[in-house]
């Protein structure tokens, strides 16, 4: 009769290992899958903030105020184009890898000025080939 006990016990507590070993198996798999959603979050937040730096670097860099497009690196990934167009207006255009930002403006002989609405994640103008850097 002890032993039958014994033998009951052990099959027991090889279940419970059994049921715990499962069970740090499943919240591993969990925890790899919210850590890659976590990489990758914090990805997306630094190439935004890679192409708005970029952009605000765009606005104080002194162009050259003539009709037409002008390009500068901001970093390895990162570029800024400014778009001028003979009616006055003027678009800069800040680029990431696949993210982009406009800053819409208007310039006259020797100056440009920028919108004080800011930034927009669209492309202001109706005409879509004008809002792609060349």
């Amino acid at each position: 009769m002890n032993r039958e006990k014994g033998v009951s016990s052990l099959a027991m507590v090889l279940m419970l290992l059994l049921l715990g070993s499962l069970m740090l198996q499943g919240l591993n798999q969990v925890q790899r899958q919210q850590l890659a959603m976590v990489n990758d979050e914090t990805l997306a937040l630094r190439k935004a903030a890679s192409v708005h730096s970029a952009l605000q670097w765009g606005k104080v860099q002194s162009w050259d105020v003539t009709v037409g497009q002008q390009c500068r690196s901001y970093d390895k990934t990162s570029r800024v184009c400014l778009r001028l167009w003979g009616d006055g207006t003027a678009l800069l255009i800040a680029q990431s890898e696949a993210l982009r930002l406009w800053q819409s403006g208007v310039w006259t002989t020797g100056n440009i000025h920028f919108s004080t609405h800011g930034w927009s994640d669209f492309c202001p103008l109706k005409e879509i080939a004008r809002c792609l850097p060349l």
